[in-house]
């Protein structure tokens, strides 16, 4: 039973796509930090998730594991991603529809490495791809490069001067869009969630306009407690939420250890909204 003290992260990534952390090491470490209800949402990929569950289950008090899953679609030339939980991981037409998301990730990858060998960063491809092993190749994978071959010494740097949108190693998405993302969550009988509304960095008016047609596509729910945002943010998404009658979700976003952002940290919920563990769709192993 889920209460006001449970400590719950639904959005987290592993090696399965762009995370640092294997799925049984961040199984591992929720438990460490008292995570009890968890969902790992790698980019476009269930990968990870079989490993999880199993090394969950050998856990002495394994924690409640959501099947979860992050989807980058596109509206109005931006990227947004929308997190699907709780849903049938054996669906097939879901499956079919998470390979060609791979297929598209793959073909950007590949433009990206042409673009940065133009600028005279050679082998980056390749490099990225080593390091991604058999996870899809992202943008994360990329930035890790070239700050560990010395091209530059932060990742938020890597993006700001090549990878970000009108840098030279950035290319466009060729994403779907968000209802055909979210009518394949709904068909493996899963919840929809805007993923980290305020991360996108629209202004005012392309931030309701964008939680309003999230929600006309069908969308379910949207992150209102992120692992790193001012109480004004947490203000602003709790109203928006209401407003345009969507449940609640939480989640750190965690990719990496670091100082200051962490599996289940920083995650306090505040009371009078409708969360997404309080409908029927919710399941959990």
């Amino acid at each position: 039973m889920i209460t006001e003290q449970t400590c719950i992260d639904l959005h987290c990534h592993s090696t399965a796509s762009d995370g640092a952390l294997s799925p049984s090491d961040v199984v591992a470490r929720a438990l460490n930090n008292g995570v009890d209800v968890l969902a790992i949402t790698d980019h476009d990929t269930i990968g990870g998730l079989a490993a999880a569950q199993q090394f969950n289950q050998q856990q002495p008090q394994p924690l409640q594991l959501v099947t979860g899953v992050e989807i980058s679609t596109r509206w109005h030339a931006c990227d947004i991603h929308i997190v699907g939980l709780a849903f049938d991981c054996e669906h097939p037409p879901l499956l079919a529809f998470l390979a060609q998301q791979r297929q598209l990730r793959e073909l950007r990858a590949q433009e990206i490495g042409q673009r940065l060998e133009k600028a005279g960063i050679d082998g980056a491809y390749q490099g990225a791809k080593l390091l991604a092993g058999d996870a899809a190749l992202s943008r994360g994978h990329y930035a890790r490069y070239l700050v560990e071959t010395g091209v530059v010494d932060d990742i938020s740097k890597v993006f700001k001067r090549y990878l970000a949108r009108g840098k030279t190693g950035y290319v466009p998405n060729t994403w779907g869009d968000m209802q055909t993302a979210i009518a394949a969550i709904h068909a493996a009988g899963g919840i929809a969630v805007l993923a980290h509304p305020s991360g996108y960095q629209l202004k005012g008016k392309w931030l309701k306009k964008l939680v309003r047609e999230f929600k006309d596509a069908g969308g379910d729910a949207m992150e209102v407690v992120l692992g790193q945002q001012s109480p004004d943010d947490l203000v602003q998404l709790a109203q928006l939420a209401n407003l345009n009658g969507l449940m609640a979700s939480v989640g750190s976003d965690f990719h990496f250890p670091g100082r200051w952002l962490d599996l289940g940290k920083n995650l306090r919920r505040p009371k009078g909204l409708n969360w997404v563990w309080q409908t029927e769709q919710w399941t959990v192993e």
